[in-house]
């Protein structure tokens, strides 16, 4: 329940990036632990994933937003649709399980409905490493008859989860894995990273082009999780869409850069202060049309929270979503507050209007839910935002970060 048109004012800070708790968490399968992650955000997929590794035969110990996993054996090869068609990162769980076993059994994947997300190219590498792959029942059987081995893989098309299945299953591949076209993602990079410290020999992250020299075993894993660029581009624009001004504590511009110029485009006043990152706005947004891209281009899980920004810009803007097809179910709910969208194929017409009116409104995927919390906060009224779960799949204690800002806001059963 969120009662808008306050502006927001204080400081808020990030927590650590849920694109790169999960794959972490997947790597320590890798290799028997112990295992130390920190700066680990609280939310239902970290929750999903533990559920999962505790299953596999792992021992996860969480306190606070320290994750300790330790696995000496594992104890199941499978990954049950119950638990992967909530989330679908549990399929991150495939390369380790391969790697460091030669068997996995890990259901089709589901999550947000968000258009058709392939796990074809994460296939197509486990088969260059060597292994044999199977699709029965809704389960994907992998089996690989000795150690994986090294070889060249050229992904048909950029793939964050694809490029990080692959990547930990090579890290324990007999010789040099090559895989082009890799996603450039930085949360590939902070997996490599981190599986560098574990005694892995990548290259490369962060570019087209990842080289990995195969390793016979790993060791522990002690990382601290990076912040989550994402929540801090929804904070920059909850200060945007409120004419608020706020600073973010913990926030990585450096991997924002496509996020920053377009909300600076459309007039909000961006900077560094120390360690601080103050984020202001006084007036209506300008118009702005942006085009989802592969980072580093604008990023497809900031989509929604600028469409909720764009619409009340003073002028008509055009969003085209390049990414997933069917990312623009959250536009009827905009509209039921007043927004002025209309599709176009891939795109959609953002007219701006001067004012939005709170309205019951019903969250149909993550990102689409904090659209409508950001719309809410800026509109006249109150808004209701129901199937909230979806939110906390990806943002830790949201409205309690809001209200320390001066939002009106409450979670209520």
């Amino acid at each position: 329940m969120i009662k808008g048109g306050r502006p927001l004012h204080g400081e808020v800070r990030v927590s650590g990036a849920k694109n790169a708790a999960l794959p972490l968490l997947a790597a320590t399968i890798l290799s028997p632990g112990p295992h130390r992650l920190s700066n680990v955000p609280r939310l239902r997929d970290i929750d999903t994933l533990r559920i999962l590794l505790e299953q596999l035969g792992a021992e996860v110990e969480i306190n606070g937003d320290e994750v300790r996993v330790s696995c000496p054996k594992i104890k199941s090869h499978r990954a049950p649709y119950e638990l992967v068609k909530t989330m679908r990162a549990s399929v991150l769980v495939l390369g380790p399980l391969l790697a460091r076993t030669g068997r996995a059994m890990v259901s089709l994947p589901g999550g947000c409905a968000i258009g058709t997300r392939p796990i074809d190219q994460h296939l197509k590498g486990l088969k260059a490493l060597g292994a044999s792959i199977s699709l029965r029942h809704g389960y994907i059987y992998a089996r690989a008859r000795g150690a994986l081995r090294g070889t060249v893989i050229c992904f048909d098309v950029p793939t964050v989860t694809g490029t990080e299945n692959v990547l930990m299953a090579a890290t324990l591949a007999e010789g040099e894995t090559v895989l082009k076209n890799a996603a450039c993602e930085p949360e590939v990079v902070e997996l490599a990273r981190a599986l560098n410290g574990m005694g892995a020999r990548i290259v490369g992250a962060g570019t087209e082009e990842i080289r990995v020299q195969g390793v016979e075993s790993l060791g522990p894993m002690d990382h601290r999780v990076g912040p989550d660029r994402i929540e801090a581009g929804t904070f920059m624009v909850a200060a945007a869409i409120t004419r608020g001004e706020i600073r973010i504590r913990e926030c990585p511009l450096e991997w924002m850069e496509a996020v920053v110029s377009k909300l600076k485009e459309a007039g909000v006043e961006i900077s560094k202060e120390g360690d601080l990152v103050r984020v202001a706005a006084r007036w209506r947004p300008e118009p702005v049309d942006l085009k989802t891209r592969p980072y580093p281009g604008f990023p497809t899980d900031m989509q929604a929270q600028m469409m909720a920004l764009l619409s009340l810009a003073k002028g008509t803007s055009v969003i085209t979503e390049t990414v997933f097809e069917d990312r623009f179910m959250h536009v009827a709910e905009l509209r039921r507050m007043g927004a002025q969208i209309q599709l176009q194929g891939p795109s959609a017409v953002v007219k701006g209007v001067p004012k939005l009116t709170g309205a019951p409104v019903m969250a149909t995927d993550l990102r689409a839910s904090a659209s409508l919390i950001l719309a809410g906060l800026a509109a006249e009224g109150i808004t209701e935002v129901s199937r909230i779960y979806h939110l906390d799949r990806g943002y830790e204690k949201l409205e309690e970060k809001l209200s320390s800002l001066g939002a009106e806001i409450k979670r209520v059963r």
